[in-house]
């Protein structure tokens, strides 16, 4: 007869699993809560301290790390000497593992966890159990996801026991999951020792969706999703209507939830190809989305939209006019999105707002042969903490229109220029090798609504003194930038020559 050791902390499906091993001429050895959900079911199973002749000790902690289950477990059956060795010590061989861990992840994603709770419910004993299963997978069987019982059963019910090739499946998955495991409680105990720079990074993601393509169509692509998920995000959004998104859909997406969350009044951002091309704010939802189109109607097209506030049926009749990518925002009333709904292909996103200002953990990006990882460009900016440096000092209402532009300049690529008064982005330059000419492309977008209210935000500081110059030949009248140039004085002395106010941050905001 086999033996199938089982114990899990899920027990989704387990009983119609473990009868079906019974079925098919297991016998089975549980543990705990395991063992008392099968024996309830009137499943027959056999005590873990019958087979290691020892009882549980510790609360627990020590059950199953025993030779009389490793041994089991790990001696090869092709091996004679191996089998002689369980027979001279009564050891008799587990031929299956059905074991899921503690519950750590749900424990710490526990809104106010203690340590020691955290410190308990790290499995020792499962993971030891599932490694040395998958080790051995040409003579065990190692199941660790209730997705595969079915496969696992249908094959020793057909053929007796799986094929190798199903063996060796699943002891890959089953590293994964032990892998994936110690990754989260390593995050999670390097978090509480506050160690920023570990000299080991352990990451895991968790496959949400294999895509279509990525940027190109003939580019593979996966998307995965932090085995920690944060609520306000674009994989943590709800689809309501439209086709799936694409690789470079989430990209823009993405940018744009993290322009939008910089603002707290009625506000609306166009992003397109993850450059603000548009950028609103109003007394309502809908002047806003009014300010965001007149910033710039030919780059809307095609774009990715993002609201903070729920889209009332006046902004929708409006945005039902344009080809637009996506639409996101807290909510829809009924009627905007029985209407918006009309176009099959468009996406329309819900997502929770109320956790915007979340903590937000560390971003990486991928180089050849390694990845970068910084903290997210969250920093909380006063604009009345800014150094004034020429003679002309900006007004109050200045001041708010540069920390508009301001906020808008950091989700711009650098080098950046934003042109803004105080309702909305006039133009946008970004991507540019030099700054001079994101300026002029600004300049051009921005055209005749140049006017006494326009200021510019500049997300490094200027090397020369010809970007002021420009802005001031063009009717610029405050600008914000970080400072810091050696060449400071340069653009000093030509906002003074203008008549421009300028402040300095003291901080920028590169995004490459």
């Amino acid at each position: 007869m086999k033996r199938a050791l089982v114990s899990v902390s899920d027990k989704t499906n387990l009983v119609p699993f473990v009868q079906g091993l019974v079925d098919n001429g297991y016998e089975i050895v549980s543990t705990g809560g395991t063992k008392r959900v099968l024996d309830e079911a009137g499943v027959k199973t056999i005590s873990v301290e019958d087979v290691t002749h020892f009882p549980e000790i510790l609360d627990g902690r020590v059950k199953t790390l025993n030779p009389y289950v490793h041994g089991g477990l790990l001696a090869r059956r092709e091996l004679p000497e191996h089998m002689e060795t369980l027979e001279k010590l009564n050891i008799t061989p587990i031929d299956l593992v059905c074991v899921n861990l503690y519950p750590f992840k749900e424990t710490i994603e526990q809104p106010d966890v203690k340590l020691a709770d955290a410190i308990e419910n790290i499995d020792i004993g499962g993971p030891s159990m599932v490694r040395s299963a998958a080790k051995n997978y040409r003579d065990v069987t190692i199941v660790v996801d209730q997705a595969d019982y079915d496969q696992v059963l249908a094959e020793i019910k057909n053929d007796g026991d799986t094929s190798l090739a199903t063996r060796a499946k699943l002891a890959a998955k089953a590293f994964r999951h032990t892998a994936a495991y110690d990754a989260l409680i390593s995050q999670y105990l390097t978090k509480q020792d506050g160690l920023e720079d570990p000299e080991k990074l352990t990451l895991t993601w968790n496959l949400k969706e294999t895509m279509r393509y990525g940027e190109n169509s003939h580019q593979k692509a996966w998307l995965y999703e932090d085995a920690l998920p944060k609520a306000f995000s674009v994989l943590s959004a709800k689809q309501l209507h439209g086709k799936k998104l694409s690789y470079n859909n989430i990209k823009d997406a993405d940018e744009a939830l993290r322009c939008i969350r910089e603002f707290d009044e009625p506000t609306v951002v166009a992003m397109k190809h993850m450059n603000p091309c548009g950028i609103g704010r109003g007394e309502t939802l809908e002047q806003a989305w009014d300010r965001a189109y007149e910033a710039d109607p030919v780059s809307i097209f095609g774009g990715v939209i993002a609201l903070n506030r729920p889209v009332d049926l006046a902004t929708a009749e409006k945005m039902h006019k344009l080809f637009l990518e996506i639409i996101i925002a807290p909510g829809f009333a009924d009627d905007a999105y029985a209407l918006l709904a009309k176009k099959k292909n468009l996406r329309l996103l819900t997502v929770d707002f109320s956790k915007k200002d979340a903590d937000v953990r560390h971003e990486v990006v991928s180089v050849m042969g390694g990845l970068l990882m910084q903290e997210q460009d969250v920093l909380d900016e006063d604009y009345h903490d800014w150094k004034c440096v020429t003679e002309a000092q900006p007004t109050e209402a200045q001041l708010k229109s540069l920390a508009f532009a301001w906020k808008a300049v950091k989700h711009a690529k650098s080098n950046a220029i934003v042109v803004a008064n105080d309702e909305r982005t006039l133009g946008v330059g970004e991507g540019q090798p030099n700054r001079i000419d994101s300026l002029k492309i600004a300049v051009q977008h921005a055209g005749d609504a140049i006017d006494d209210r326009a200021v510019m935000a500049s997300d490094a500081f200027f090397p020369f003194g010809d970007c002021v110059e420009f802005a001031g030949q063009h009717g610029i009248k405050a600008v914000v930038q970080p400072g810091g140039s050696i060449r400071d004085q340069e653009s000093i002395d030509m906002a003074n020559k203008y008549g421009i106010a300028m402040v300095t941050t003291g901080v920028r905001h590169f995004r490459h």
